[in-house]
């Protein structure tokens, strides 16, 4: 099973931060885990240019390639810059934007058709996990953001509990361990043997102190970080914990 580690700059970075991608990959010259940057759109063609083994991703896309959308970017844009994933349906996004599980279907359809793979995001609200709905969110999530055809093709799915994200507060290793294994399951029933093969990351305040414990869950097959992914030095320490599960 393929092992990535994926760093979600947000909004923020600029060119003098494209350092740390160089410093991240003068650590790792040479690792069996997939080291993955999603950088802000601005900075995807100079990073895509940088020496090394780092992989780069977008954060976003459009659903259409081409039109009257202003502000926005294609898939197929993404993949001239030289980007190789984009971050699809993020809590974030869902939250702001009102992207609905179609809307992340839709998106996940046209970075698939120009060579590039999606990272599919899911996860349930505080609220939700409160009223015990964790694994009918996941399952609801699962089945309208993935197209029939989602499998045949490279693709990611990444949990990530909204209410874990930049809080510092994260499930129990069992919680994670079972909406992993629920997602496995749910892939496998729809889309058979093939969905073996598919990452399943973690999501969620993942640090160097916790990142051992989480990918030595089984079904974890690595993490999609936020902060601390801004920084070469934290971003390192999560990179060699999954380098050793």
């Amino acid at each position: 099973m393929r092992k990535i580690a994926a760093g979600n700059w947000k909004m923020n970075g600029t060119s003098s931060n494209l350092s740390e991608i160089t410093l991240l990959a003068d650590r790792h010259p040479k690792s069996d885990v997939e080291i993955l940057i999603c950088p802000p759109a601005t900075l995807l063609g100079n990073a895509s240019r940088l020496p090394g083994s780092i992989t780069i991703g977008a954060q976003n896309c459009h659903t259409s390639q081409s039109g009257a959308h202003t502000g926005e970017i294609s898939a197929q844009m993404i993949a001239e810059l030289g980007a190789k994933y984009v971050i699809i349906g993020h809590s974030e996004r869902r939250a702001n934007n009102g992207e609905t599980d179609n809307i992340v279907k839709k998106k996940a359809m046209v970075v698939q058709k120009e060579g590039l793979t999606p990272i599919v995001c899911i996860g349930e609200s505080l609220k939700q996990r409160e009223n015990g709905q964790t694994i009918a969110i996941i399952k609801e999530q699962l089945n309208g953001s993935l197209s029939s055809d989602a499998a045949k093709s490279p693709i990611v799915i990444a949990y990530e509990p909204v209410w874990a994200i930049g809080t510092g507060h994260i499930p129990s290793m069992s919680e994670i361990s079972k909406v992993h294994e629920f997602c496995r399951k749910q892939l496998q029933k729809r889309f058979g043997d093939i969905a073996v093969r598919i990452p399943l990351l973690y999501g969620g305040s993942v640090k160097g102190s916790n990142a051992a414990e989480i990918f030595a869950l089984k079904n974890v097959n690595g993490a999609l970080v936020g902060g601390a992914s801004l920084k070469a030095d934290d971003f390192s320490q999560i990179v060699k914990a999954l380098e050793d599960a």
